[in-house]
């Protein structure tokens, strides 16, 4: 039954629920908590090394070992995860990308430190062959096509490889067709059973990810574009049955991204499905929030609140953000 128009004023005056700061918290619909939260961090080689993204003021390449310190800040603002994503030298790229899946690469070095040092937080890895990919894609590439079978195979490898190496959440970004069912099905088979599955389901070919692509040293790889493994932005209904697939596969938890652009698709399948709905808040919306903030056009950090209310309003369990520390913060200062 469809709820009763409210009564017509001036009976009704919905004003009445705004006139004091403690009458508008009892009737606030949504709330942002730093249990919301996980924090994408970008590692490299080197040691007690920091590098600034200069597309992404505020956000640096570190080393291992001043990852492992951001780990530990951020389980002191009590942020639950951390996602990493690594910085691969271009000599370290290659046609095969079995740096990939290297017991001891850059990426599984930084697990390992994170949860011997941190073991309270949870750490996020990224799973796509794009930073070792000397063509800059998420999969293999041969006479100008991207391979889906074949690059499964590879991201197989990589998912056990992150696994062995403590990864407690796998975060599938590359858009291959089946790969969630065959990540699931190898963890299974080799003890892996309480590694959870974050996948990327519905993954736009966007154009809000240069910043990223900075960051992670793929902007010049990059050999033509990814609109054949990511979705076309005009469409939200594939959305739902990639979300449909990627759930019977195995994942336990669902992403969106980008996110601003996306909130309706983020709605959708929160309604759709009830799961653990996630998004991603992409380098490209960091970079427009963080340097209108910082060019004094709006205030930074209104605006950076307001849009991480907007993915719980939509539906969304948790953020994918730059901005997790200085919300956290924020939070806390609060009470």
């Amino acid at each position: 039954m469809p709820p009763l128009p409210p009564a017509a004023f001036p009976t009704a005056r919905f004003r009445r629920m705004r006139a004091t700061p403690a009458l508008r918290g009892l009737m606030r619909e949504n709330t942002l908590s730093v249990d919301d939260l996980i924090w994408p961090v970008f590692v490299m080689e080197g040691a007690d090394a920091e590098v600034p993204v200069a597309s992404m003021p505020g956000v640096s390449r570190l080393s291992v070992d001043r990852v492992v310190g951001a780990a530990r800040m951020a389980a002191d603002l009590g942020i639950p995860a951390i996602c990493l994503f690594p910085y691969i030298e271009q000599d370290r790229k290659t046609e095969d990308c079995a740096e990939a899946w290297d017991a001891d690469n850059l990426s599984n070095r930084a697990i390992r430190a994170i949860k011997a040092a941190v073991p309270e937080i949870a750490v996020m890895t990224d799973i796509a062959l794009d930073p070792y990919n000397i063509n800059g894609h998420d999969g293999y590439v041969v006479d100008g096509q991207i391979l889906n079978d074949e690059t499964v195979e590879a991201l197989v490898k990589m998912a056990l490889a992150q696994a062995d190496a403590g990864a407690d959440i796998l975060g599938p970004s590359d858009m291959m067709d089946g790969r969630i069912g065959a990540i699931r099905a190898a963890l299974e088979s080799h003890g892996h059973r309480n590694v959870t599955i974050l996948s990327y389901a519905a993954k736009y070919a966007s154009a809000f990810y240069g910043p990223f692509r900075d960051a992670v040293g793929a902007s010049g790889a990059l050999k033509g574009d990814k609109n054949t493994y990511q979705m076309d932005p005009g469409n939200s209904d594939e959305a739902l049955r990639l979300v449909a697939r990627d759930l019977s596969e195995g994942a336990d938890m669902v992403m969106v991204k980008p996110g601003m652009p996306y909130l309706d698709i983020c709605r959708r399948v929160k309604d759709r499905f009830g799961v653990p709905t996630y998004a991603y808040q992409v380098s490209g919306e960091y970079a427009m929030i963080r340097g209108a903030g910082l060019n004094g056009w709006v205030d930074g950090e209104k605006v950076m609140m307001e849009s991480l209310l907007a993915f719980k309003r939509a539906g969304c369990d948790g953020i994918l953000t730059y901005f997790a520390p200085d919300a956290a913060r924020l939070l806390r200062d609060r009470g």
